[in-house]
């Protein structure tokens, strides 16, 4: 067991306006990934004002007068709350209202980080001034544990005991624990989960267990549906998030997991017992619960990104169209946490409407405020990559209205990219071969290269330096398209292996040769008859995404991505074919 740091004696940094305002421009993650230095400063000068460990004033004024604000209408209590094992010690953070009335309870286990619940103070407070009693917890196993030599480790403050569940029965049964405290401790109206990331697939599975159906709304921000999909989806370890997400427990491996954990990370990431894997990562996912929320009726909030590198939309979305419960689904540009975890983390000057509207539903559903949620559209997408422009939509089934059917063909003299047009073409076939990354490539970065597409800054990728020796390009003509729903490739593939990796990517190819990412999606098939052609179809992540008339479609294939294992025997020859009466094509969805 580590022993716990004394916080009363943890020097922190005073919170700067220009802290603030870089956080708003730049968000909350640093490479790595990592949580940006001046996000984790303002939760913890926060934590320290509430707790009065801080000699002196650490904060802007704002959020001086925030907290005294809330310390004039709440009692604030840092308390460890056990476990139903009895020994477990959870990291939990109190703010119950003074009075007398009965008010209801937001109960947010953390994101998985190593800030644990302290990293989003701010929102603790926002939701105490809204009339709101509040309890976040830590979930077993995460915050910051630091060696400090001869094989002792100091635990942070907001650090739980135990070992990382990864939302399985223990992170249940501890949800299930925090109701009896809160129950016991708030004598609560109703009771509400919200979570972000990680405790948002804690917070829908906690409701959808909970014997006593004591949840009454879940938010569930930056969410995942199946958690099987969102690591082995189309057969394919997504290699990069799972190292990102091991790397960002805040202590060792061997120290935040226990061995039967430890060895599915081994496992999957050599790509063995994968079907345990696979069966591990089903106990863990909302969709195959939704039977359970269905029956109980929990109004559930869901918010998603299209260039999602941790849980896919896709795995999202098959989760909420599952759902007939009152709901409501929000997908932004960007990548993971990157809409909502700044305003989460500081005040906004304007709107910050990932937060506001998960406030709103909130307020409608747990405090039976009047306010415009019974009018929403049930979905709502932004629209890449013009922030401005938002379509709702009575459900996802009215999202994609047409879908136009462009066939891959040949590669047309003196040119390099072959034809991607309206015609069925077939007796071709083009060869790349396998084993180099290229400029072909979801992102630059988990998490980062996404948040810099919120704020208003897309990856440019130059396509005169993809590679034709190691991938296979397809342009369609000019044309505005309004791309709207699930993309979906059909082709025929000729490897040499028992296995063969592919990754397809549509980009947005400007006149200039430039280009902005609109989706893509790898896929892994097994050769019964490995050098023999095989007919695949897959479903790329969905998209809303607006072509300009002066701009074409590039589909480009090749057979690595860094976020993603690569089952290809190393420098062999890949071929891409089209046969009459099977030709290759791509199904784009309009709207």
């Amino acid at each position: 067991m580590s022993d716990p740091q004394d916080d009363s004696i943890t020097p922190v940094t005073p919170v700067t306006a220009d802290q603030l305002t870089q956080i708003a421009n730049f968000g909350i993650w640093a490479s790595g990934p990592s949580v940006n230095p001046a996000a984790a400063d303002v939760g913890e000068a926060l934590v320290a004002t509430l707790r009065g460990t801080n000699a002196q004033q650490v904060l802007t004024a704002d959020l001086q007068q925030m907290v005294t604000d809330v310390q004039q209408i709440a009692t604030i209590g840092f308390p460890w709350i056990t476990a139903a094992d009895g020994k477990t010690r959870l990291s939990a953070h109190t703010i119950k209202l003074n009075t007398s009335e009965p008010r209801p309870v937001v109960i947010i286990p953390s994101g998985w980080t190593p800030f644990g619940w302290a990293l989003f103070e701010y929102t603790y407070l926002q939701l105490a001034k809204r009339g709101y009693h509040v309890l976040a917890y830590t979930p077993r196993g995460i915050g910051l544990t630091t060696h400090v030599g001869g094989g002792r480790f100091i635990d942070a403050p907001w650090t739980s005991q135990g070992t990382i569940d990864v939302g399985g029965r223990k992170d249940w049964s501890d949800g299930f624990a925090m109701i009896d405290y809160a129950q016991q401790t708030f004598n609560p109206s109703k009771i509400a989960f919200l979570g972000e990331s990680y405790g948002s697939g804690i917070s829908q599975l906690v409701a959808a267990h909970d014997a006593d159906g004591r949840v009454d709304a879940v938010v569930a921000l930056s969410a995942w549906g199946n958690l099987a999909t969102a690591l082995l989806g189309n057969d394919t370890q997504h290699l990069a998030a799972v190292n990102a997400l091991t790397s960002f427990t805040g202590g060792p491996v061997e120290r935040k997991f226990d061995a039967a954990t430890q060895q599915i990370l081994r496992d999957f990431h050599n790509g063995e017992n994968l079907h345990e894997v696979r069966a591990w990562a089903e106990e863990r996912s909302p969709q195959n619960y939704v039977d359970k929320t269905n029956a109980r009726g929990i109004p559930t909030f869901v918010s998603n990104t299209w260039h999602e590198t941790l849980f896919p939309v896709n795995e999202v979305l098959d989760t909420f169209n599952a759902l007939t419960v009152p709901k409501h689904l929000n997908l932004w540009i960007g990548d993971h946490a990157a809409p909502e975890s700044a305003g989460l983390t500081i005040p906004f000057s304007g709107p910050n409407l990932p937060v506001d509207e998960a406030f709103a539903w909130l307020d409608h559903h747990i405090l039976g405020t009047r306010n415009d949620v019974p009018s929403w559209p049930q979905v709502n997408n932004q629209v890449m990559f013009t922030p401005a422009v938002r379509e709702g939509k009575r459900s996802w089934d009215e999202v994609t209205t047409d879908t136009e059917k462009l066939y891959l063909g040949a590669t047309p003299s003196g040119s390099q990219d072959g034809a991607l047009g309206t015609r069925p073409a077939s007796g071709w076939t083009v060869s790349f071969t396998t084993g180099n990354l290229t400029e072909a490539t979801a992102v630059d970065a988990v998490m980062t290269t996404g948040q810099a597409e919120w704020k208003g800054n897309p990856k440019i990728y130059t396509t005169g330096k993809f590679d034709r020796r190691y991938l296979a390009t397809w342009v369609s003509p000019a044309g505005a398209r309004r791309v709207r729903g699930i993309p979906r490739e059909h082709l025929t593939v000729t490897g040499v292996g028992t296995s063969t990796t592919l990754v397809a990517y549509l980009f947005d190819l400007a006149p200039d040769g430039t280009a902005t990412i609109i989706t893509h999606e790898p896929y892994t098939l097994t050769a019964d008859n490995p050098g023999k052609a095989a007919t695949v179809t897959w479903a790329l992540q969905a998209a809303a995404y607006d072509i300009a008339a002066n701009h074409k479609v590039m589909l480009v294939i090749n057979s690595k991505d860094q976020l993603y294992s690569d089952t290809n025997p190393a420098y062999s020859t890949l071929k891409i074919s089209s046969t009459a009466g099977n030709e290759s094509y791509l199904d784009l969805p309009l709207g």
